[in-house]
């Protein structure tokens, strides 16, 4: 990950003030997006997990925290579902992703989940690079999950190890 030494990412669970920045990201990164309410559901929910990256400044430079994204996960028994991971616009390419996904894959296996799955669109072949390189395999598909516009979703599947 290429991050400026000037700051720090940091991964960690997210909070109710993060919404409004988790809401930001949403918007900017799906034609679909969720409503405010699937969020805050998912931080009042026992059974999902919602993770956040911000860059926090080093000592000295100045400026609060930043958010960059987000994951969130739904535990299911011994499988869980990826349900959304998003990157800030203007900070994708950095890594990001790839820690976020990294940190939930870890934390899912820590409570004894065996498999994880995830839906993405065929089209989002960064998405699909991603999922790629973490270990993530093509299982099925959805015809015309999606809708704004229509186009079929790709189920994905990695295996956990727990740690």
């Amino acid at each position: 990950m290429s991050v400026a030494s000037s700051s720090a990412i940091v991964v960690r669970a997210a909070e109710a003030r993060d919404l409004p920045s988790i809401l930001t990201i949403e918007r900017a990164s799906f034609s679909d997006p969720w409503a405010t309410e699937a969020f805050e559901s998912a931080l009042a929910m026992r059974r999902m997990s919602l993770l956040v990256a911000e860059e926090r400044p080093e000592a000295g430079g100045g400026g609060g925290p930043t958010l960059l994204g987000y994951v969130v996960a739904l535990l299911l028994g011994i499988e869980a579902e990826i349900a959304d991971l998003a990157v800030a616009p203007q900070a994708r390419r950095r890594g990001i992703g790839s820690s976020l996904l990294d940190r939930m894959t870890t934390d899912l296996a820590a409570t004894g989940v065996g498999a994880v799955f995830l839906e993405v669109r065929v089209s989002n072949s960064a998405a699909r690079a991603l999922y790629a390189s973490r270990g993530f395999s093509e299982v099925g598909r959805r015809r015309g999950y999606y809708q704004h516009p229509v186009e079929d979703a790709l189920i994905l599947k990695r295996e956990t190890v727990p740690p």
